[in-house]
């Protein structure tokens, strides 16, 4: 896959962390082009004693900027280094459209680059 020509791009912000024993729930927010605004909620549950890798499953709420609502269950797997993370995951959103994710997290900078690659015919 040709992850340099994605369908569409994005920027979101961390806007909360809630930390437990197993993982970390973050909260984000932010336009995505072809969507509109994104709230998501993701849990990031590392599997290796350095937390430096991990499954994530969430879910997201788009509201478009026609004020129609559309929601996603996202799952995927992370891998940190140091005060950064690549975060890939599939989404299947309510409105049929199902794609690839790439995010490039800052946890410092609470930013997150988003990338998708539609997996529509």
């Amino acid at each position: 896959m040709d992850l340099s020509h994605p369908d569409g791009t994005g920027t979101v912000t961390i806007t909360g962390v809630t930390i437990d024993e197993a993982g970390i729930t973050y909260n984000f927010e932010g336009p995505i082009e072809g969507y509109g605004t994104a709230y998501i909620t993701q849990y990031w549950r590392p599997v290796d004693a350095e937390k430096s890798r991990g499954t994530m499953e969430g879910e997201a709420r788009i509201l478009f900027d026609d004020g129609t609502l559309a929601a996603s269950p996202l799952r995927g797997t992370f891998r940190r280094d140091g005060t950064s993370a690549k975060l890939y995951f599939t989404d299947s959103v309510s409105n049929g459209d199902m794609n690839f994710v790439s995010w490039d997290v800052d946890f410092i900078g609470k930013n997150v680059t988003v990338k998708y690659f539609s997996l529509n015919s």
